[in-house]
């Protein structure tokens, strides 16, 4: 299939985002889709695949050149999160968390110091971590019970992190712990714990429904020391970082969320091509076509609300609700997409023969992670009634 028929509206791109676009997708079949059942079947993500990522620049795509990375754009980073999720959202998740949540992070907040430490590595060969939920904060990411406490010029972290995506193969995290848990979450600072730091350890990986290749690991912090200059941004200051890293790192979920929508899409229209019922390809049943139209309307109208979000980020301007719309409607066209891929392929499209099942597992955490659904109604809903 040609690249103008799968997105339409090519006036939406530049020509160096086209030639992007077209260079991230040639990698993911070449690179990733080889390998996708099994890392999916062995819940574990090849290494190979890591280190390539970083050999083609994707793990630093906004990150400035002085530090090794492309310096280019949040919507280049989207574009390579969408065209990865077309073919794997494990891999699609471990670039965006990168990028989107990570690196931007970094850059908005870090200090001269930190920047100069941190980039290059996260540009050329450490993955990172994310690491705010725990175990009773979740939708409520302020309850947090990570401490950390100031002891001989070192910062000392107790607690535990759960459902920390990349925590498996990263080696920088960015933990969100309370200093003065009697400010609220007004004690809440972001510090930088690297790997090998005294007392922490990553504990258990979880067994997921889907992205299985991506981990998601539970982290440990036992009397963990983090020099002084670690912290990320101001003390007492997290949550401003939490709050508007998230923001950001939701419209990276919508690139993933129709990446994932695109693959369905894409395997579905090629099987009812070829798949005959009735002396006739299914494809040429107006039902089918007529489930075939509305998959594709709503996944044009949800890559226009992902692309319109990231636009609105690079443009400096307010893009707070339009992010929150993104995600929730994103993700919601994600499940029905896949799901009407498994209804098209029948009895063949409910084994792990064809590619629809694992699209529709992988699917299902957009409307959880970096923000439930239900949270990004209330986003939403908070920013119309505040409308004067």
């Amino acid at each position: 299939m040609s690249t103008h028929a799968q997105h339409p509206a090519l006036t939406m791109w530049s020509e160096d985002e086209i030639a992007f676009r077209d260079a991230v997708r040639s990698f993911a079949e070449a690179e990733v889709k080889p390998h996708v059942v099994h890392m999916d079947e062995q819940a574990e993500m090849k290494s190979d695949i890591v280190s390539k990522l970083f050999e083609m620049g994707l793990m630093g795509i906004e990150s400035p050149e002085q530090f090794g990375g492309a310096g280019t754009s949040f919507t280049m980073a989207c574009i390579a999160i969408e065209e990865l999720g077309r073919v794997d959202g494990s891999v699609s998740v471990l670039c965006d968390v990168q990028n989107t949540l990570v690196t931007n992070a970094i850059i908005k907040y870090g200090s001269p110091s930190l920047k100069e430490k941190y980039l290059p590595k996260l540009a050329r060969e450490w993955v990172g971590a994310y690491c705010l939920s725990e175990s009773s904060s979740g939708s409520d990411a302020f309850a947090l019970k990570c401490r950390a406490e100031k002891k001989d010029g070192k910062w000392v972290l107790n607690g535990n992190k759960l459902w920390i995506t990349n925590g498996k193969e990263a080696s920088f995290f960015i933990v969100f712990a309370n200093i003065d848990p009697s400010k609220g979450y007004k004690g809440i600072t972001a510090f930088i714990v690297e790997k090998g730091f005294k007392g922490f350890t990553v504990g258990k990986k979880e067994d997921k429904l889907g992205i299985r290749a991506s981990s998601t690991c539970e982290l440990i912090f036992e009397n963990c020391e983090v020099p002084e200059e670690n912290i990320l941004g101001e003390i007492g200051k997290g949550y401003k970082i939490a709050i508007e890293t998230l923001n950001e790192g939701r419209i990276g979920i919508g690139a993933q969320m129709i990446g994932i929508a695109q693959g369905a899409y894409d395997a579905t229209l090629s099987y009812i091509k070829s798949r005959e019922q009735f002396g006739k390809a299914i494809g040429q049943f107006q039902g089918v076509q007529f489930q075939l139209a509305q998959m594709r309307i709503e996944l044009e109208a949800a890559r226009l609300m992902v692309y319109n979000a990231a636009r609105l980020k690079d443009a400096g301007q307010d893009f707070i609700e339009s992010a929150a719309m993104a995600k929730y409607y994103s993700s919601k066209v994600a499940e029905k997409i896949t799901s009407t891929a498994i209804d098209l392929f029948g009895g063949n499209g409910f084994t792990k023969e064809y590619p629809v099942e694992k699209f529709w597992r992988d699917a299902k955490i957009g409307q959880i992670y970096e923000g439930t659904s239900n949270m990004q109604l209330q986003t939403i809903a908070k920013i119309e009634m505040d409308k004067a």
